[in-house]
Order: structure tokens, then sequence, then C-alpha cells
């Protein structure tokens, strides 16, 4: 596979042909979620998304666990409001890179689910022709750029995907979702720092679930934590409750509004946990039976819940929501199980292969 030499010109325009169109600036005015004058339905779409992305996993862990899905699987169980109120503030011609736990990432940026349990299956129709699976998922068309597999390498990825709007003089922002893991590694500190030199128009999104892999990550990082480090770059950073829909939804709302205002790079640091082990296959008995049972206890779902009901939605339409997404999700199970796998020429498409010698 040949690299084109593309001029400035035609660069910006190979950019742009492989995204959606950018918008022109415009003023971004919205309600806070939690004054007099609460959009319901809002509320609503992000209880939805939150419910949509849990049944997803459930849906693809059974499939898992009854030996459908092939490799790796990564679970999020417990931090659903952190994709969802993200995305809420996100536009469609925004770009967002993900890492291995990342079903929900691309499930509120707007991929399709079924799509996705494709992918997962490894079958052809999946995003990545099947060849990814689940921790490569990627739709340009909703401007997701990719889930990554190596820790921390959706960083640089989304740095340049931010640079590359600013040259274009687009309001779009990048998105970079990261566990806490990842800030122990060089590409935070390359990523941060190169987004602070130049201004880039990107936002950073640790997702702190406490644990890197099997290590709580407090045990292996010196200082003050993620937003320390961030502010010290020069990045400014706030740390949340990740477990809080609407806390998660305002921040993000707030920061989006600085960078697209051209007030350069933020980062928010949330606060979570992963209810389950670092796969599928972790039974996870390294951790404390009370310190899930505490987390579950904080369950973001159902907490969200609790304030619609108390803000007026029927329960009815709550359990109405999450009818449609078990419909929805085993719709996809179903289809990907049945689907056909990739012919075998395909095996060698769609491969960087520059450099290699041909003999």
């Amino acid at each position: 596979m040949a690299i084109t030499d593309f001029s400035p010109v035609d660069r910006a325009g190979a950019f742009e042909a492989s995204f959606p169109s950018p918008r022109k600036p415009r003023t971004h005015q919205r309600t806070s979620m939690t004054s007099s004058g609460d959009n319901l339905k809002r509320l609503t779409d992000l209880y939805r998304m939150m419910v949509r992305i849990r049944t997803f996993e459930e849906t693809a862990l059974e499939a898992y666990k009854a030996g459908e899905i092939p490799g790796p699987l990564h679970v999020s169980f417990g931090q659903e409001a952190i994709p969802a109120g993200v995305c809420a503030s996100l536009r469609h011609d925004d770009r967002l890179t993900s890492n291995h736990r990342g079903h929900g990432h691309a499930l509120a940026k707007g991929a399709d689910a079924a799509t996705m349990y494709l992918e997962l299956y490894g079958r052809e129709g999946g995003y990545c022709r099947g060849k990814g699976g689940s921790m490569h998922i990627a739709d340009f068309s909703v401007g997701m750029l990719g889930a990554h597999g190596g820790v921390g390498g959706g960083l640089p990825i989304a740095v340049g995907a931010a640079q590359g709007l600013k040259l274009l003089k687009s309001d779009a922002i990048a998105v970079c979702m990261f566990g806490d893991g990842a800030t122990n590694r060089g590409p935070f500190l390359e990523a941060l720092n190169w987004a602070a030199i130049y201004a880039l128009p990107v936002l950073f999104v640790c997702e702190d679930n406490g644990v890197a892999a099997h290590t709580e990550t407090r045990t292996v990082t010196a200082g003050e934590g993620p937003a320390a480090r961030a502010n010290a770059i020069g990045v400014p950073a706030v740390t949340i409750d990740g477990n809080d829909a609407l806390v998660v939804e305002e921040t993000v709302a707030r920061l989006v509004a600085d960078i697209r205002a051209g007030r350069g790079p933020r980062m928010m640091h949330a606060k979570a946990y992963c209810w389950t082990g670092h796969t599928a296959t972790d039974a996870a008995a390294w951790r404390d039976p009370k310190e899930v049972e505490a987390a579950k206890q904080r369950c973001p779902i159902a907490r969200l819940k609790a304030v619609l009901i108390e803000r007026g939605l029927a329960p009815s339409a709550l359990d109405e929501i999450s009818a449609a997404a078990r419909t929805e999700m085993q719709s996809g199970r179903t289809a990907a199980h049945t689907a056909p796998w990739p012919g075998i020429p395909s095996a060698f498409e769609d491969v960087q292969d520059v450099g290699a010698v041909h003999g």
C-alpha cells in the first residue's frame, strides 16, 4: 500500500473527506441540567444511553461466556456515566479516541450496536471487517477514530487530530478517553505537553477506575494524581465524581465551551469504579467483595434513574427504555452469531505493508 505525498492543500482535503464536515464557528448556549429549567428529555436521553451501554456489555459478556466471541473482552460496568456524559456535549463532527475498554465510548459517539457486535464476533460487516474485535472498533463517519489496545495509545492520536482541526480552522474538537493507568506512561506527558504548547482543541478524559489491569494505581503512582500532573504542564484540569452523570455532563459542557472558544486544552479526571475483573476471563478474586458491593451502591444508572423519577418521569417509561435496549442488543447478538465469516482474500486487504520485502 503506497503512501501518497499530498500537497498542503490536498492533505487538508483528504483529511476532511474522511470525516463529517466541520461546522462553522457558532455560539454554544445551553441550560444547566440541574437548574429549575431542566430539560427532562435531555436527562432521559442521557439515561437511555447509559442503559444501552450497560445492556450492550451484559449481552456481549453472555455471548463471550457462551463461547460465541473470540479474543479478549473488557467491560465497563459502573463507568457508564462517563462516556454518556462526555458525548452528550459533543457534535457529530467532533473526534474521539478510545481505549481497550471502549464499547461505551463508541456507542455514545454514535456507532451502530449491530455493527459493533459483528466486529466482536469477527464477522463480515463489522467495523473493521472482523479484524479488530472488541479493542479496535472505529467509525470515522461519526468521528470515532478508534479504540486502542496499547495503554495510552489514543493520547497522541487525539492530539494529532486536534492539530489537524486547528489547521483546518474548524471549531470541532478532539476528545481522548483513557484510564488512570495511562497517566504513568510516556504518551500522557507527551500528548498534554504538545497540546499545551500549541493550545490545541482537545479534551482529555481520564476514566479513573482505580486499577491498572490488576494493580491498584495509587500504589504505583507518585504525587497528587492525574489532575495535578495536567495542571503542572499547563492543561487546566478538574476532578469529579464519575458516577454522577449530571456532574459529568455539566463539567464536560463547560470544558468543551472553553475549548471551542479557543482557550486551549482541558482535562477532566473522572473517578469511578469498574465492578469486574480486567477482562471477561478474570474472576476478580483479587478484589475486596465489600469494596465491589459498595461501588454497586453508587451505580450511576440507578442514581440517574432516581433523579428522573423524582422529577416526574413515570417508572413505566424507564422500564420501556430497558426493554428497548434488551431487544436491540439481543437482535444484534443473534444477527452477528449467524453472520458469515470474512472471505479469505479479505485477510490481505486493509493491511499496511509499507516497507515490507516482497519476494
